[in-house]
């Protein structure tokens, strides 16, 4: 089994109302793939490497489970248009 199928034969235990999971080679890097089902335009899809040393460890379901979960903050704060700390939100008081 190569790397992505193993990747991908894992992802299959997860199931989201809005998220789908996958993993791809890009470049001679394995990504694990975070995207929304129903995805407005303006939204990025999320990429995230997956290391081979990782893929190779005993305890690869755990650390592929920790990944999502980590890459799943990254991606919902990354989907901020604005904060308090953002200098071109029209809505912050003056």
């Amino acid at each position: 089994m190569n790397a992505v199928a193993r990747i991908e034969n894992e992802l299959k235990k997860y199931k989201h109302p809005l998220l789908n999971f996958s993993a791809r080679e890009e470049s001679g890097r394995l990504e694990l793939v975070i995207d929304l089902k129903n995805k407005p335009p303006d939204i990025h899809t999320y990429y995230l490497e997956i290391h081979p040393r990782d893929l190779a460890n005993s305890q690869f379901p755990w650390t592929l489970q920790r990944m999502i979960f980590d890459g799943l903050h990254d991606y919902f704060v990354e989907m901020f248009v604005y904060t308090p700390q953002s200098i071109d939100n029209p809505d912050a008081p003056v």
